[in-house]
């Protein structure tokens, strides 16, 4: 509060300055070093101010640089009373029309949380520059106003770099992948002779190929960023091989990761590592882990989070506790809350009901949905009913929308019979208004990506996909292939729920892929929720009877169908 004091009376009219001691480059110098100081940003603000209310005590006047250095420190919601003080100084002080100002004020209203007065400096700005666009932007952006970011992005009246990438990755950062990679075309289609992409606008689209699963695209982009002589940094390097290994192509990541030589840092180590602990190759983790320390990268709390996934979705215990132990005890990483929930995981899918809810009990920070997700999920699997019931009052607490939760409790019942209670459940979810997340499977043929609901017939070609799943269905059925009708989890009969099971998402994905590849062609799908042990059995037989490689990544890990096999050993 003395501080918040003396700012005040430094605008009160009758503040006058006098003994000029130091001019005013080295006092924004010390300024800037505060602002930016990275060992203790949480004290910048604090620190920055107390240096530009000894530079107005010495009667030295700010100038056009002070501000922007200063505007800089204050980067959350407690420091917007400090930040409207400090515009107060600089109205009183008529340095408002200053460009580099009004973009500074504009960033800093953003990161304190007040969109409205963000808006309201640059609505006062008569002729805003590119950078102040660029800015009101990424304003929008950083609290994920896409739309508004998206209106304003449309009114520009010219655009560079930044403002492309500036809204790609905005559109990254919403889950609108689709939207990035349509835009980023656009930018390719509008300003191929005077805007270029950059490292950081190659870096988005990467990252939006990868959460699509769009092999094809993320090639493009592979092949683009060669074309253009763009410097293969460390940046780029991780990208690529984040994309590559959540696109399915765990060889292409190890190529890129390999071509990268000493510039890999801990990053790349981790993305690489985190990339084969989605495919199930949990040996090569751990190989690569102790590759890296016998190069003398120290590894982070990322790093132990891919090892710690690759030792779930191996069913590796022991590994994965001692790995876990080895975090705070070797290495003095403090395990954050996603470590204790990869443990909960770990015992859970193991069957460890009673040791995955000790962790959740006694870890020393309060259960997330995640954690609690990871418990209901696996006793669900295992049948412990009494578990799954106090995970879902949990989870209820923490989101009361989350539909998973409910979901995964009707799972249970329906497994056991209990259709009454299925009833009840579905009921609760009717009355509360909260929606099951539709299963959806995306399937990339000849660069196009295509999207498939649960019993989907919108897509143009709906009447050939379906009638190529069923002459699938009747060659599966000849070969012994029978539905697991107990995942449907509606009371019908049993002709009822073998019809449900044909329209899953996964199927129609496959049918159409047979439809529009030919022979021996990989098939790549995503899937937005975990594959039901039914379609992990038709795929598995698909790719025996019809000499099919099919690769499926679902909400948890890679699942490559070879032979009437699949790389999980059924354990996912």
């Amino acid at each position: 509060m003395r501080v918040y004091a003396k700012l005040v009376s430094l605008t009160h009219p009758s503040f006058h300055l006098s003994h000029p001691t130091v001019d005013s480059f080295t006092w924004n110098t010390l300024i800037r070093a505060h602002a930016q100081s990275e060992d203790r940003p949480a004290i910048s603000a604090v620190s920055s101010l107390s240096v530009y209310m000894r530079m107005r005590c010495h009667g030295v006047e700010p100038d056009f640089h002070t501000f922007p250095f200063l505007l800089q420190s204050f980067d959350s919601p407690s420091h917007l009373h400090f930040g409207r003080q400090v515009h107060a100084h600089i109205l009183c002080l008529g340095l408002v029309s200053d460009p580099f100002i009004q973009t500074s004020l504009i960033c800093m209203y953003s990161s304190c949380g007040d969109s409205n007065y963000a808006h309201q400096v640059f609505d006062e700005i008569p002729n805003p520059d590119l950078p102040t666009w660029n800015s009101i932007i990424a304003s929008n952006v950083k609290i994920g106003l896409i739309s508004t970011a998206r209106q304003i992005f449309d009114r520009m009246p010219q655009r560079n770099v930044i403002s492309w990438s500036c809204m790609i990755n905005g559109y990254m950062r919403c889950g609108k992948y689709r939207e990035a990679l349509s835009l980023f075309r656009e930018m390719q289609s509008l300003e191929l002779d005077t805007v270029r992409p950059n490292e950081f606008t190659m870096s988005s689209v990467l990252s939006a190929c990868g959460r699509l699963g769009a092999l094809e695209h993320g090639k493009w982009a592979h092949t683009y960023i060669d074309k253009c002589g763009m410097e293969m940094n460390v940046v780029l390097g991780t990208s690529l091989i984040d994309m590559y290994a959540k696109c399915g192509s765990i060889e292409k990541a190890r190529s890129v990761f390999d071509n990268l030589g000493p510039k890999k840092d801990v990053m790349a180590w981790s993305a690489m590592i985190s990339g084969l602990a989605m495919h199930g190759l949990g040996e090569e983790c751990f190989a690569i882990f102790s590759r890296m320390q016998d190069q003398g990268i120290r590894p982070n709390a990322v790093t132990f989070l891919g090892i710690l996934c690759a030792c779930v979705h191996g069913g590796l215990v022991s590994e994965g506790k001692a790995y876990f132990k080895r975090m705070s005890e070797e290495f003095g990483i403090t395990p954050l809350i996603q470590h204790y929930g990869c443990i909960v995981d770990l015992y859970g899918r193991a069957g460890l009901i009673d040791e995955a809810l000790n962790v959740v009990k006694s870890m020393p920070m309060k259960p997330d949905v995640p954690v609690w997700g990871a418990l209901l999920s696996s006793s669900r699997m295992h049948g412990s009913i009494k578990t799954c019931e106090l995970s879902l009052k949990q989870l209820i607490k923490l989101e009361p929308s989350n539909s998973g939760a409910y979901v995964l409790l009707s799972n249970v019942y329906a497994k056991m019979g209990r259709w009454e209670d299925v009833r009840y459940v579905r009921d609760q979810m009717e009355a509360k208004g909260i929606k099951k997340l539709p299963g959806c499977s995306l399937v990339e043929v000849g660069g196009i990506l295509h999207e498939f609901l649960v019993g989907d017939e919108s897509h143009p070609e709906a009447r050939e996909i379906y009638l190529m799943l069923e002459e699938m269905m009747k060659r599966l059925k000849m070969e012994g292939y029978v539905g697991k009708t107990g995942e449907v989890l509606l009371d019908l009969d049993e002709e009822g729920r073998e019809l449900a099971l044909s329209f899953h998402s996964e199927k129609l994905a496959v049918a159409f892929a047979f439809l529009k590849t030919s022979p021996g062609t990989p098939i790549r799908i995503v899937k937005n929720l975990r594959i039901c042990s039914d379609c992990h059995d038709f795929i598995k037989m698909v790719s025996r009877i019809f000499d099919r490689e099919v690769i499926i990544r679902d909400c948890n890990r890679f699942h490559y169908f070879t032979h009437g096999l699949c790389s999980c050993k059924d354990y996912w």
